[in-house]
């Protein structure tokens, strides 16, 4: 009996040395958490939304760094964690929505712009602690944004593509932003601009699953 009794506090000792040595996973702060710096951590399956920063637009230009374009004063985005590790490290969210309205147009030939529509979704989207951001599209389902515009000729469909764009996470006003990223036109009239360089910066990031919809910050 005495032996027995030996072999259980062994067995106790031995469980309670491995419990206090092994990594508090549950305490970690993670790449991303809301609120703060060092927050609570957001939860796999949180969706996050965000609209456009205050006062800026969302650009699609003709050229480079040009100011030729399609600008919309509305757009959006929604996104839903998938992993969110501790930090330092990088969290994955799938994007499963961008939306884009009130657009104009200052293209020669262009009168109006009837929609653009984001296809293709949803998108691998990674977020690492150093605040980039990869939001990336498949070989057969690349990120698509399709520009309908209207001319002196009647109206016209631009499909652009790419495989991946990046962008650019801040603490400071818990944005996103992306800039000059170039979609080469796949189909489309001759009169649609042979590439489209997007630029936005989405502000803020709130996780809308937790109650108030607190702001997302990356660690």
């Amino acid at each position: 009996m005495r032996y027995s009794r030996t072999i259980v506090a062994t067995a106790v000792a031995s469980v309670s040395l491995a419990l206090m040595s092994a990594p508090a996973y549950a305490d970690s702060t993670a790449v991303l958490t809301t609120g703060s710096l060092a927050g609570a951590n957001a939860t796999d399956g949180d969706v996050l939304t965000a609209a456009l920063s205050s006062g800026t637009t969302a650009f699609f230009a003709t050229t480079s760094g040009g100011t030729t374009g399609v600008s919309c004063t509305a757009s959006s985005f929604s996104a839903t964690v998938v992993d969110n590790p501790a930090a330092p490290g990088t969290a994955t969210e799938s994007t499963t929505a961008q939306t884009f309205g009130t657009c104009t147009a200052n293209i020669v030939g262009v009168t109006k712009v009837n929609s653009v529509v984001v296809a293709n979704a949803p998108f691998a989207t990674t977020v690492a602690s150093d605040g980039t951001v990869t939001v990336t599209g498949t070989s057969t389902a690349p990120i698509q944004t399709t520009l309908s515009l209207g001319t002196i000729l009647g109206s016209i469909s631009c499909v652009y593509q790419a495989a991946s764009i990046a962008g650019v996470a801040s603490n400071t006003d818990n944005s996103i932003t992306f800039t000059n990223q170039v979609f080469p036109k796949t189909s489309g009239s001759i009169l649609c601009p042979s590439n489209g360089y997007f630029t936005a910066s989405y502000a803020p990031v709130q996780d809308t699953t937790v109650s108030g919809s607190p702001s997302i910050f990356t660690n």
